[in-house]
């Protein structure tokens, strides 16, 4: 090494130990610092917390449903000291700005004579409350920027600071505070564009958090229109009379806030009815060339959601579908579907029914959307009174709501639980009717029975087959595939994917156990088959199912076992019949269950009351039926009651009949399940006073006390349980009276 660089290497190494003291204010030593802080330490640190926000953004998902937080932050709670943190871990890269920030003020700062030499050391104290503020550690993030504020008022970025200062006093519940200080801002001169938007979108943070829908919307219009000040004469100015007039411009400089305070913007107008205000503020998104697609595609939707004329309806339909082909709008499939349902439903119930079942086919995961796309279905088969299968899209959605404890999800339990009765019905009276309708056959009409199931089973086995080799012809090999021999369904690893990715778009995750499509299982019992021989009938042989005898052997010739399964089946017409009129209103139902159940020449312990039901349909409806009905009841029954009921209705003491007081009760009842709390009440203490004395008033001043809880309160409902066990002590509605109360006690 010659001298001239040991002189070089010399002079460096004594300009690196003068320069790193941070006790000395010398040019040298400022800048040493400064440099060192913003070019090394900072612009890590900075790149750690944009790498951060990236991910916050990247992994946070909006409820479109609901109208959207200003900021999008998910905070469940206050993350003050000993409080419990959320589940969802904030990015590790904001421990990494942290530590950075931190560094540089431990190892840059020049704090001599009560004042920083390094200009960069508030920038540093910026970036850790920001790296705190999105960790969630508000109380450590306002101490950031409280110090910024307090020992730096003439830094570059005070602004900034004072901007994010009060967004962590709303994080902290102190809205108050925030917006007198961000309204103290605005009112300085010379503020840039970008200060004016940020400053009104956090104070309409503040508002949104006190409910003050007018304020946050004036407030979100002032932050995506920016008024220029003190600025050279713009585009967007023009001149009137020899004055300059200034209009306001839309704000670009955040592209993402403004296209989201525009979204929020047509919401709240949609809010208040606004719905032209409301369009406008979605179309203004729709035009902003960098504003992200999600935002975009919504306002397509939220647009369709604000039709009201059919017109309106058909170009909303027009616009969706064309959305729909679009490849970069996979993703958003099983919305637009939706909605084109949505639009499509109070005109056109099977159009709409068809865009709802290919949201779910296009639906890639288990979301609020897919729920909401479940019930749609749902909802379309109970109107048109398929029950079962109006079940089966209900207990989908039990089985992947994430919110059990929801109000919705509470009502659509209840509707759930209230079809259980009308599905075992069903099912027993179409087993039933099934089973002795091959009774009834002779043994050739039987044998021409089964002969055709077999060569249909076969038929369509053949068709299985085919499908199952072509499928195989063109399986992709690959060399960690080893494919099974065999050309059965289940061989077939991309047959048996494609069957599985199907199902579960349009099922979800099941169990694997009987009756998966129900969420709520009420276990089926038939007379005339033992459990086993039930389950026997499920898992068989394949064989076994193209053999005649397998299938004659299972009819049963017992006159016993025969019986009973007539009795089964005319019971579940009855009930069935009582639940469409009583519970679900479908009086269409119920005549064609009631009247079903007269053909078969029932016991008059279903006939009898059949007829007086049916009586009372065709009266109501003036149906010259309603005659017959009574003529037979009075002509054939005419000591029942019934017959009483119906020469002298105003006779109370006619009315005194156990078979009558059941089916009363059974009407209060489903009053109960329907939550008419007030009926049950009125009826029940109707009830009372024209049953007195009969067996049956425990159970209707239980089934009061209920209503009475379910109305007024726990309180009510114990002083009502206490009246019940105190006058019925020895009967059983007494006793459980007194289980409840015991119950209610630790819990008062």
């Amino acid at each position: 090494m010659n001298n001239s660089v040991k002189i070089i290497v010399a002079f460096i190494g004594l300009f690196l130990l003068v320069g790193c003291s941070t006790k000395k204010d010398a040019f040298l030593n400022r800048n040493f610092h400064s440099i060192n802080t913003k070019y090394n330490i900072l612009y890590n640190g900075n790149e750690a917390f944009k790498q951060g926000f990236e991910q916050l953004t990247a992994n946070y998902e909006d409820n479109y449903w609901e109208i959207l937080p200003i900021e999008p932050l998910k905070v469940d709670e206050l993350a003050l000291p000993g409080a419990k943190r959320d589940e969802d871990s904030s990015p590790q890269a904001f421990e990494k700005a942290e530590e950075k920030a931190v560094k540089a003020v431990q190892k840059h700062s020049m704090l001599i004579a009560r004042q920083e030499r390094n200009k960069q050391i508030d920038d540093a104290y910026l970036l850790l409350g920001k790296s705190r503020y999105y960790s969630k550690r508000f109380v450590p993030a306002l101490e950031a920027f409280n110090y910024v504020i307090l020992n730096y008022p003439r830094a570059n970025l005070i602004n900034e600071t004072k901007i994010w200062q009060a967004k962590t006093y709303i994080r902290l519940r102190n809205e108050e505070q925030a917006i007198e200080n961000l309204k103290a801002l605005l009112k300085s001169d010379n503020l840039n564009q970008k200060t004016i938007e940020n400053a009104n979108t956090a104070i309409a943070m503040a508002y949104f958090n006190l409910d003050s829908t007018q304020l946050v919307i004036n407030h979100l219009n002032k932050a995506i229109k920016i008024t220029p000040k003190n600025k050279v004469i713009t585009k967007a100015m023009f001149t009137t009379n020899k004055k300059t007039v200034v209009k306001p411009v839309l704000s670009t400089k955040n592209a993402e806030q403004t296209a989201r305070n525009l979204f929020i913007l047509g919401q709240l107008y949609k809010h208040q009815n606004k719905i032209d205000s409301s369009n406008y503020a979605f179309n203004t998104l729709l035009k902003i060339k960098k504003a992200p697609f999600k935002y975009k595609i919504h306002a397509e939707i939220e647009k369709a959601k604000n039709v009201l004329s059919n017109q309106d309806k058909t170009t909303a339909i027009e616009v969706l579908k064309k959305l729909t082909k679009d490849r970069f709008n996979k993703n958003y499939l099983d919305e637009l579907y939706y909605h084109i349902g949505k639009v499509e439903e109070p005109n056109d119930s099977e159009s709409a029914l068809t865009n709802y079942k290919k949201s779910l086919q296009s639906s890639i995961k288990n979301n609020f959307q897919k729920e909401l796309t479940y019930e749609a279905i749902g909802n379309l088969y109970f109107e048109k009174a398929q029950f079962v299968s109006a079940a089966a899209y209900y207990d989908s959605i039990l089985q992947i709501t994430k919110d059990d404890s929801s109000k919705r999800i509470f009502r659509l339990k209840r509707k759930r639980s209230n079809l259980d009765e009308v599905i075992l019905y069903e099912d027993i009276a179409k087993r039933n009717d099934s089973i002795l309708n091959l009774v009834a056959m002779s043994n050739d009409e039987r044998t021409a029975f089964f002969n055709n199931h077999i060569e249909k089973l076969k038929t369509a086995e053949e068709k299985l087959q085919k499908n199952i080799n072509t499928g195989l012809n063109t399986t992709i090999q690959t060399n960690n595939f080893k494919p099974v021999k065999g050309n059965w369904y289940f061989y077939n690893n991309q047959t048996v994917g494609f069957g599985e990715q199907e199902f579960r778009q349009i099922w979800g995750d099941r169990l694997l156990e009987d009756n998966w499509r129900l969420s709520n299982k009420t276990k089926m019992n038939f007379p005339g088959f033992s459990t086993q021989e039930q389950e026997n009938t499920i898992v068989v042989n394949n064989s076994e199912l193209l053999e005649l005898s397998y299938y004659l052997n299972q009819i049963p010739s017992n006159k016993q076992t025969i019986d009973s399964l007539k009795i089964n089946r005319d019971n579940a017409y009855f009930k069935l019949g009582i639940i469409y009129k009583e519970q679900f209103k479908e009086i269409d139902l119920a005549k064609e269950k009631l009247e079903k159940l007269l053909t078969f020449n029932p016991d008059p312990s279903f006939s009898l009351p059949a007829k007086y039901h049916l009586y009372k349909i065709y009266s109501e409806e003036n149906n010259k039926k309603s005659e017959e009905f009574k003529n037979d009841i009075i002509a054939n029954f005419p000591n029942s009651s019934f017959a009483k009921i119906i020469l002298n209705p105003t006779n109370v003491a006619v009315l005194n009949d156990t078979n009558l007081a059941e089916n009363e009760y059974a009407l209060v009842f489903y009053d109960y399940k329907d939550e008419n709390f007030d009926a049950v009440i009125d009826k029940s203490n109707e009830a009372i006073i024209k049953f007195q004395g009969d067996q049956i008033i425990p159970k209707f001043e239980l089934l009061k006390a209920y209503a009475i809880g379910k109305k007024e309160g726990i309180l009510a409902f114990k002083e009502a349980l206490n009246f019940v066990a105190m006058n019925y002590p020895n009967t059983e509605e007494g006793k459980k009276a007194l289980e409840v109360i015991e119950t209610i006690k630790t819990k008062i």
